[in-house]
């Protein structure tokens, strides 16, 4: 009996009989990550153990059913396609009031000082929320170029706790380039926009958006034939005869249309196109106008000319093309956090997700299975070691994904900031990683006395 096994039964046992979690009884590296080898930092060496690693686990109808049926019935997804002409007050400072409202805990600023009442009076001000009319007409544009998607219109950023810099509470999301959006209100101050895209709604620089004719914005989004980027994030060719598309990155799903009205003997922006493709991408003039521009995006960065196939072995590659990114609280820090690194997997193969943890983990178009202090510790644990590569473990405020067994033992690469395991003399060490790692599920401490399979709040199997 191999050491690992050894420590999976004690597990096991101490589990069904309701006792602590076992003290973990397995090889720690100088990472301090229990279990994990620099083999395990391989996506061959998942891929490996995988039985029909290449077989498919959705075909294209099925995705498109499942991304139907998500938009359909996910009432955090926006159909920014079908909205009426004219909104009323109502809808719009609804979707504002839901991030927008005077925070009811304490603030500190990146220097750890208290974030005071007036501080805050200006930035609710600045949101002009009694500004907005009866009816509001939607402007529709695009996203032009990676940008954030805010809680309230400012750059300011605030922390729950003094010292602590990674998590800013005004910080949500981000559109990528292309994205198209519905621009509904601005700020006093006319640098910020609240918009609506098909996964969220929040506050984004103005400047980070063009706007156009819807039709011509949805035709763009859907046009082929296209880019899909999978890379973790490849950017365009620099080149300074178009400032606004060079070096411009494109994060892992997202779907460029090609410019097939360039001669392709001829310089695309003072460069031959041959060992590149050609994309179209939006650009913004300084009316704020969206129109299109060539960009070269080299033929050796990582991109496919359709959603990647969705398999166990692209599940595991495409999730390790992550591996060592900084997290980043709301794609914060150029990166992204738990949940949007596993909806960016996803959707490099067309599966188009909720953005937050909380509404991915109960989603009606997703196959989930809940848990609830109903359940019991042999029921949590039985479901555990069935997971599948794929299978999406959420507990609250975190989701990881799971990537395979050893010795028995599921194991998952998720965008933490750290893991906590006990140690033999039933002490918790604690190793800081704020990056996307590799770990074991079932040593994991979600407090002294509670393992993440006991607060296990969804599971979530994309099938």
């Amino acid at each position: 009996m191999t050491l690992l096994r050894q420590t999976l039964l004690a597990a096991l046992l101490a589990l069904a009989i309701g006792t602590p979690a076992a003290a973990v009884d397995m090889p720690v590296p100088a990472s301090g990550i229990p279990g994990v080898s620099d083999a395990q930092l391989s996506p061959d060496y998942w891929v490996a153990r995988l039985a029909d690693a290449d077989k498919p686990v959705l075909d294209r109808a099925a995705i498109a059913a499942l991304n139907e049926r998500v938009a359909r019935l996910d009432p955090s997804m926006h159909d920014i396609r079908h909205l009426p002409a004219t909104l009323p007050r109502t809808q719009v400072t609804g979707w504002i009031g839901k991030l927008t409202t005077r925070p009811t805990k304490p603030l500190f600023d990146a220097e750890g000082k208290p974030v005071d009442a007036s501080t805050i009076d200006a930035i609710l001000g600045n949101a002009a929320l009694d500004a907005v009319p009866a009816q509001v007409t939607p402007r529709y544009g695009m996203a032009v170029r990676r940008a954030a998607l805010r809680g309230y219109p400012t750059d300011r950023r605030v922390f729950s706790r003094a010292g602590d810099t990674d998590i800013d509470r005004f910080q949500e999301s981000t559109l990528f380039p292309g994205d198209p959006v519905v621009a509904v209100h601005t700020s006093k101050d006319g640098q910020w926009t609240f918009v609506v895209s098909a996964r969220y709604a929040a506050w984004v620089r103005s400047d980070g958006i063009a706007y156009g004719d819807a039709a011509a914005i949805f035709a763009h989004a859907d046009a082929t034939p296209y880019r899909v980027i999978t890379g973790a994030k490849p950017k365009t060719v620099y080149t300074p005869e178009a400032p606004a598309v060079s070096e411009l990155q494109l994060d892992m799903g997202t779907r460029v249309p090609l410019d097939t009205t360039a001669p392709p003997d001829q310089p695309v922006n003072g460069q031959s196109p041959y060992t590149s493709w050609v994309l179209s991408l939006p650009v913004r003039d300084a009316q704020g106008a969206l129109s299109f521009h060539p960009a070269l995006l080299q033929r050796n960065q990582d991109s496919a000319p359709d959603y990647l196939p969705l398999t166990r072995a692209n599940v595991v590659r495409q999730a390790f093309r992550f591996l060592g990114e900084r997290y980043g609280w709301g794609h914060a820090y150029n990166g992204r956090d738990c949940s949007g690194f596993v909806s960016d997997v996803y959707r490099s193969m067309g599966v188009q997700m909720p953005r937050n943890t909380r509404d991915q983990s109960i989603s009606p178009g997703l196959t989930h299975t809940l848990y609830t202090d109903k359940d019991s510790h042999e029921a949590r644990l039985k479901a555990a070691m069935a997971l599948e590569v794929g299978d999406l473990v959420y507990i609250p405020g975190h989701v990881m994904m799971v990537i395979g067994k050893v010795d028995g033992q599921p194991y998952v690469i998720h965008d933490v900031g750290g893991m906590s395991w006990k140690q033999p003399d039933g002490s918790l060490r604690r190793v800081v990683l704020n990056e996307v790692s590799v770990t074991p599920l079932l040593p994991m401490m979600f407090s002294d006395d509670a393992t993440f399979v006991d607060r296990m709040t969804s599971i979530v199997r994309i099938r």
